[in-house]
Formats: structure tokens, C-alpha cells, sequence
């Protein structure tokens, strides 16, 4: 395989994209404790929009939409915005960091799986060792933040299911994410489709955001909590989503979906940098493990270059 300056660039949109989702997770707590879940994502949409309106124009040379490219429009969205939105933000709140990055550890495997069966993608042994990596490395990384959790009560324990049940819902949403977005590249340019799948999410998160906003009390918020809401609506509508559709053009989603370790890869850094959680050695080798996944993806080598051969 020709190791291309263009690949590389695809890799590293890949990667930045997926870091920025994680870091605007992590950051959606302070929000989601100021916000209400239907009202933060509503403005999400919403600050969104207004920034990708000029995207919204069909360039002379790209084809008219066909029936089948408007569905899949849709389901990007619905399922990698809008469901993907309040599956995690709710799951998060309910469940404990520890299982929610224990649970995001399977988007690799889950896009690799969905890439085999519906894009007919061939699935190298290098790709599904990084998968393995990217389970073991964030595994070991969510189990060491919190080696002794008190005990729950039944209630907890129940909402704590619960809040599982809703963060692999979201890892599934993740995963359809990535392969639908492998099929809208060949027909849409990325600018497009980032503000197309935008406008999806703010017409199906308008009802129940303006009727949370009627009845919610704005000047309670404090000034830094919209600040923190612009750079997350940017992040998660406008910038991610742009770099992950400019990486995907030109790499098959089995591979692209092993960058999403950086999901909770980044999240953790956040948890370090930016709300002073300890990093121990064991999370430091969780991130090795993590990270050397992505190197048996990008570096050169024969079964790249097979799984490489089967994008569409």
C-alpha cells in the first residue's frame, strides 16, 4: 500500500473527529446538570444550523438527491444525532463513568461487524486485532478509575441498567453512524452532509426542545454555561461530523471505526486535564494498548492494503 499524504490526512481527520466527540461528552456534563437533555440538544441543533446554512446549497456539479440518499440522510441522522444525542447524555447520568467507557470500548467492533454485513467489507486480521486492542486498552482504562465503587441499592442498581442499556444504544447508534456516513460519501460532499443530517436533528429535537424551553428559566443559567453550550454545538454539529465524513471518503468504515477509541480515550484525558482526575499507571497502559490498536490499522502493511481494496 502506498503510504499517501492524502491517507494520512484521512487518518488524522479520522482521529481528531472522534477526539472531539470524546472531549464534548465529557464536557456535556456541566451542561446536562445546568440544561435540561431535550433543551441542550435542541440548541445544539439550533447554533448549528445557523452555522452551516451556506452548506445547505447544492453545488452545480453534485447530483440531485434520489429517494434512497434521502433516506439514508435521515437515518444519519436520526440515528447518529438525534438518538445518539439523548442516548448517551442520559445514559451517562445514570450509570457510572466506569461502565459507560467500559460499554464505548465495542463502537470498533460494532462498526467493523456492521461494515461486514452491509457494506460487504472484507475484515483483515490487523483490523480485528485493533479492535481487540481498543476493547482491552479502554476496558482496563474505564476499570481503573473507580477500583472500589461503594455498593448500590436496588434503586440504583436498576437505573444503573438502565443508564447501560442506553449508553450501548448509543454505541449502536455510533456504529450505524459510521457505515451510513461510508455510503453518503460516494453521493454527498462532506460540508453537505454535516449540515444536512444537522437540519434532520434540529426538526426532530424541535417539539420536545421548545416545549422544555417554554417552561424552563433561561436567566438562571450562568454566562459560562453558553459558552461552553457554542463550543459544544460547534464540535459536536459542525466540526466532528465535517472531519469524519472528510476521513471516510477515502477509507473503508471497518477501519475508520477503530478510530472511535479516541472516543473514550479523549474523554479521559478531559476527566484529567480539565476536572483534575488522577491518571495511574495502569490507565497510562490502557492508553498504550488503545493507541498501538490504531497503529496496526495506519501503519503499512499487506492486510491493510487487502481491507483497504474492498471500499466502495
Amino acid at each position: 500500500m502506498n503510504y499517501t499524504p492524502g491517507r494520512m490526512m484521512a487518518y488524522v481527520c479520522l482521529a481528531l473527529s472522534m477526539s472531539m466527540v470524546g472531549a464534548y461528552v465529557a464536557l456535556t456534563k456541566p451542561l446536562a446538570a445546568a440544561l435540561p437533555v431535550f433543551l441542550l440538544a435542541w440548541l445544539r441543533f439550533g447554533i448549528g444550523a445557523v452555522a452551516m446554512i451556506r452548506w445547505l446549497k447544492k453545488p452545480g456539479t453534485e447530483a440531485p438527491l434520489t429517494p434512497r440518499t434521502r433516506l439514508l440522510v435521515f437515518l444519519e441522522s436520526f440515528l447518529g444525532n438525534f438518538l445518539f444525542t439523548i442516548c448517551m447524555i442520559s445514559g451517562v447520568s445514570m450509570t457510572s463513568a466506569v461502565s459507560a467507557g467500559v460499554i464505548m470500548s465495542v463502537i470498533p467492533a460494532a462498526v467493523a461487524l456492521m461494515s461486514w454485513i452491509f457494506l460487504r467489507e472484507r475484515i483483515g486480521l490487523r483490523v480485528w486485532m485493533a479492535v481487540a486492542c481498543g476493547a482491552l486498552g479502554i476496558g482496563l482504562l474505564s476499570l481503573a478509575k473507580n477500583p472500589h465503587a461503594p455498593g448500590l441499592d436496588s434503586a440504583a442498581e436498576h437505573q444503573a441498567w438502565l443508564g447501560n442499556l442506553l449508553v450501548f444504544a448509543a454505541v449502536l447508534c455510533e456504529a450505524s453512524y459510521a457505515v451510513i456516513g461510508k455510503k453518503l460519501t460516494a453521493v454527498l460532499s462532506p460540508k453537505r452532509i454535516s449540515s444536512i443530517i444537522n437540519l434532520w436533528g434540529l426538526i426532530l429535537m424541535t417539539p420536545m426542545g421548545f416545549y422544555t424551553a417554554l417552561h424552563f428559566d433561561f436567566g438562571a443559567v450562568h454566562k459560562g454555561i453558553w459558552l461552553l453550550l457554542l463550543f459544544y454545538a460547534l464540535a459536536a454539529s459542525v466540526w466532528s461530523v465535517w472531519l469524519w465524513m472528510t476521513g471516510l471518503k477515502s477509507i473503508p468504515a471497518s477501519r475508520a471505526g477503530v478510530f472511535t477509541v479516541m472516543l473514550p480515550v479523549s474523554t479521559a484525558l478531559v476527566g484529567v486535564l480539565a476536572l483534575g482526575e488522577q491518571l495511574t499507571m495502569i490507565q497510562l497502559a490502557a492508553f498504550a494498548v488503545a493507541l498501538a490498536g490504531m497503529l496496526l490499522v495506519t501503519v503499512p502493511g499487506k492486510s491493510s492494503a487487502n481491507a483497504s481494496g474492498s471500499a466502495h
